[in-house]
């Protein structure tokens, strides 16, 4: 033992040194090396347009897809007004907002990986798409009741009750946590700092609000759509309402 070696650092004869594990170790790749670039800025270098055009490609497919928002925002469009339907676009949008950041800081990955945190998200979306369709299905006017009295009682609702149940509706699925986890992962390349991933996920909350509280909340609020509604308000009430029970079971059963 050299002098002046405290015993307890000393290591024992034959005893291989003792392996030390860092902290980015035990982050996902893509934010280890993010918070490791912003130490050496030097060794950054700007997004590949594949890299990008690829995340935007997903991204627009996964926004078209006729999910749990898709519906939200739709209905509220044809059932209440565009002013309805934009703010369930903006509290769909403000959860997308959340799951992108979260992902790309990595916090995430504990949601993904903690089982009991999971499923109990997933549960109380699925209960929450169930109240959703029990909703919309009970508000089916009866066959005495005139279609201009059902859609008064539709527009009566505030701008911060729509855009509760917009973001209620996006955050009740977990699975668009694994969605941003996966996607940035594959395709985000493992040398982009803080600056392009911020960038990044900028980017797609804009599209996102865009889609949902520009496009899908004017074309499904035009005069034609919302009068074709009013005719078949009970029959596309129900079909909406039963898509929701179903999306709400899919989500409750998988793990």
């Amino acid at each position: 033992m050299r002098r002046g070696l405290p015993r307890r650092w000393a290591p024992s004869a034959g005893s291989p040194p003792r392996p030390r594990v860092s902290r980015a170790a035990l982050l996902p790749h893509h934010v280890a090396d993010a918070g490791n670039n912003a130490r050496h800025p030097g060794a950054q270098a700007g997004m590949p347009v594949s890299s990008m055009i690829a995340l935007l490609a997903v991204w627009l497919l996964a926004l078209a897809s006729p999910g749990p928002d898709f519906l939200a925002v739709t209905h509220s469009a044809m059932a209440r007004s565009r002013r309805d339907a934009m703010w369930v676009g903006l509290g769909v949008t403000t959860a997308n907002a959340l799951w992108i950041f979260s992902s790309l800081a990595g916090v995430t990955v504990l949601l993904t990986r903690v089982q009991v945190v999971y499923d109990t998200i997933r549960i109380a979306g699925a209960l929450y798409l169930l109240y959703l369709s029990f909703q919309m299905l009970r508000s089916i006017r009866q066959p005495g009741e005139s279609a201009q009295v059902a859609v008064v009682k539709a527009e009566s609702r505030s701008r911060v009750a729509a855009w509760r149940i917009g973001a209620l509706t996006n955050l009740g699925n977990p699975k668009v946590a694994v969605f941003f986890t996966s996607v940035f992962a594959a395709i985000l390349p493992a040398h982009l700092g803080w600056g392009q991933r911020t960038g990044a996920g900028l980017a797609l909350v804009f599209i996102a609000g865009v889609w949902f509280s520009v496009v899908v909340a004017r074309v499904f609020s035009l005069p034609k759509i919302a009068a074709a509604y009013r005719r078949a308000r009970r029959y596309i009430d129900s079909v909406t309402g039963v898509m929701l029970a179903g999306l709400a079971v899919r989500i409750g059963l998988e793990g």
